[in-house]
């Protein structure tokens, strides 16, 4: 094996330092032009590879764009129109997804609450924010619910809701599908709350080390702390699980007579 020339070895030494340095949160850009200004010169490539090389991995979460996609617009009228009160269990579920940073790229996060109690009962994650993914979330919830009849499905326009394979799933669980108006994320509130709500007491703020590290966490939290433990102010202080145990405790269901 060949020795590393002087001037390599003071490259890698010197971008190793800096890293670390940074509490391995800086990106090739910032290396190159600390170098540059303590008598290392490196452009933003050269910096960029070398930190491929050793393997450093910034911690520093990139920004993120949706993808566009091709799929038709539907007119599906806002059936719910902010009604977000709902006097039972298994009426009104809403749907909507969210980015969650795993280590080295972007996973998404497809979560289904019912709005009786803002509990959780459908959940999928994938690397890509597509039907599958909603679909298996929705999925989830029509069978771990014992597949309810007369439920709304309230969500934003995303395409993997207005899908022709979306609205057939809905169709086969006679699920009646609710669109909030494009671009307006308050007629969704509930989950814009319940992501903020995730992504500020539970999610790390560098993101997951890997997808099956952020998947185990974050189930965690949806089955564990936020159903069964957390405090919500719309369940009067009771959690999302106590909520709906006290209304099927005091449940007095109709007698009805042949």
């Amino acid at each position: 094996m060949k020795p590393l020339c002087a001037t390599k070895a003071k490259e890698i030494a010197k971008v190793k330092e800096l890293f670390r340095i940074s509490e391995y949160s800086a990106g090739s850009r910032s290396i190159a032009q600390m170098a540059t200004d303590q008598d290392v010169p490196l452009s933003r490539y050269r910096a960029g590879r070398l930190m491929q090389k050793l393997g450093l991995i910034s911690c520093q979460i990139p920004n993120h764009t949706y993808k566009k996609t091709g799929d038709e617009h539907v007119e599906i009228p806002n059936h719910l129109e902010r009604q977000f009160n709902v006097e039972a269990p298994n009426r009104v579920w809403c749907g909507d997804v969210t980015y969650i940073w795993t280590g080295n790229r972007w996973a998404y996060l497809a979560v289904v609450i019912d709005l009786f109690a803002r509990k959780p009962v459908g959940w999928a994650m994938s690397l890509s924010p597509d039907t599958e993914l909603t679909g298996n979330a929705l999925r989830m919830a029509y069978e771990s619910r014992g597949r309810p009849k007369g439920v709304m499905f309230h969500s934003d326009q995303g395409s993997h809701y207005t899908s022709r394979k979306f609205r057939q799933m809905l169709w086969k669980c006679q699920i009646k599908q609710s669109l909030s108006r494009r671009g307006n994320c308050w007629d969704n509130a509930p989950m814009e709350r319940f992501f903020r709500s995730l992504k500020i007491e539970w999610v790390p703020t560098y993101g997951y080390r890997s997808f099956l590290h952020a998947q185990h966490h974050i189930v965690k939290y949806l089955i564990g702390y936020y159903s069964q433990l957390r405090p919500h102010q719309h369940n009067g202080g009771m959690s999302p699980n106590n909520a709906e145990q006290k209304y099927w405790n005091d449940y007095k269901p109709v007698a009805s007579f042949s």
